[in-house]
């Protein structure tokens, strides 16, 4: 792993975890589109102060009520610790490190935990590995005994090369369905050379969505019936939604059921979408509400427009976050909270999806590198700081 200054200056210089983090060349900004609550003060203060980690990618619960908290450290390990502000000390319930292949955009970077974990102890993850020679990404199920995860029990479900370093996605989750969602980046470099978000016989750039209930054809997994390019000539049926360029991070709202995914732009825009079934969300022709390839008057005929997106004077790197369900926080309430990897800007994002109007407010602003967002079991939410290794939490005063 680089220090934390080294990586910083790749931030600068390169595309980037889409989080950790996607920035491109300068370019021509539009006016802001946040506004700001004069009458709202909100901070950010330590939500564990006794606990450390080592460049935190992701927060999750079990959901099996247990109320505690993973977080995933990029480089192999899964962290687990109680759910009270005093707690003095995480456990380890997964080292993987041996075979992950981390830094700048690699490492162990998703988590999901079976709807049924409390019974079964299965869950799973998504990192990349070096498999002769060949950087790939990884969808394994592991097995554990709800305190500590057997590395020798993983299984190998999904397999894709990653032809660069570069914007591996990341995100995995179990929808109401019962079935398990995989974001996937375009492949890396700049501008998806080979163009592979727009390519259905291509993993890269996309949506996924498997039944890992069952298995059928050889795989470790089923298809679900309904995913949208079953039937379709050369695509994978694996395939939900495409066209994405770097999603960091997806959830679940879960009142209602919708994934929201933030998707980290090129060099001009950074955007916010809802997962919609076989949609297409334009990249690499359109970097969020403008035109990426062709860069004017391009065909946006069929794509799914973003809820909201905003451009280099507020952010370079969008880090997804979730539609807010506690309690603590009226004021946010059903509102999709999130923020930027570079500038640290947290908002919170009120949209109408009967007028596709969106309404976006400057919360905060954090400072070091917001690298994700959690969610405990009550609804409640954290942010993880990636250059201190911290955990915080919003406070309204």
């Amino acid at each position: 792993m680089k220090t934390i200054l080294q990586f910083l200056f790749v931030l600068l210089v390169s595309s980037g975890i889409g989080g950790i983090v996607s920035c491109g060349n300068s370019s021509s900004d539009s006016p802001p589109t946040t506004t700001i609550n004069p009458n709202a003060t909100w901070q950010l203060t330590p939500a564990f102060s006794n606990l450390s980690f080592n460049s935190p990618v992701e927060l999750k619960p079990a959901g099996d009520g247990s109320n505690r908290l993973f977080v995933l450290e990029q480089r192999g390990l899964v962290k687990v610790f109680r759910n009270e502000a005093a707690v003095t000390q995480a456990e380890t319930f997964l080292d993987i490190s041996t075979r992950v292949s981390a830094g700048g955009e690699t490492g162990l970077l998703g988590i999901a935990f079976h709807p049924n974990f409390s019974t079964n102890g299965q869950f799973f993850v998504n990192y990349t590995r070096q498999f002769s020679g060949q950087l790939q990404s990884v969808i394994s199920r592991f097995q554990s005994n709800k305190t500590i995860g057997y590395p020798a029990s993983e299984e190998i479900l999904l397999t894709f090369n990653q032809p660069y370093a570069n914007h591996n996605g990341g995100s995995i989750l179990f929808g109401k369905d019962g079935f398990l969602y995989i974001a996937t980046g375009d492949g890396g470099s700049s501008g998806d050379p080979q163009n592979y978000s727009q390519n259905l016989g291509s993993l890269l750039g996309k949506m996924l969505r498997i039944d890992v209930n069952s298995k059928a054809n050889g795989l470790n997994y089923a298809i679900p019936p309904d995913n949208p390019f079953k039937t379709t000539a050369n695509a994978r049926p694996e395939i939900y939604a495409y066209g994405l360029r770097n999603p960091w991070k997806v959830t679940e709202d879960r009142s209602t059921g919708k994934f929201w995914i933030a998707d980290v732009g090129q060099n001009a825009r950074e955007e916010v979408d809802i997962l919609e079934k076989g949609g297409n969300y334009g990249w690499r022709v359109a970097e969020g509400k403008v035109c990426y390839s062709p860069n004017n008057n391009c065909n946006r005929t069929g794509f799914v427009e973003p809820v909201f997106d905003y451009g280099t004077s507020e952010g370079r790197s969008i880090t997804g976050g979730y539609v807010y369900n506690g309690t603590r926080l009226s004021a946010i309430k059903g509102q999709y909270i999130y923020g930027d990897y570079v500038s640290g800007n947290v908002w919170a994002l009120k949209y109408d999806e009967a007028s596709k109007q969106a309404t976006n407010t400057l919360l905060t602003r954090l400072v070091g590198s917001l690298s994700s967002f959690g969610e405990d079991e009550a609804g409640e939410l954290y942010l993880l700081n990636y250059q201190t290794g911290k955990i915080q939490q919003l406070e309204f005063k």
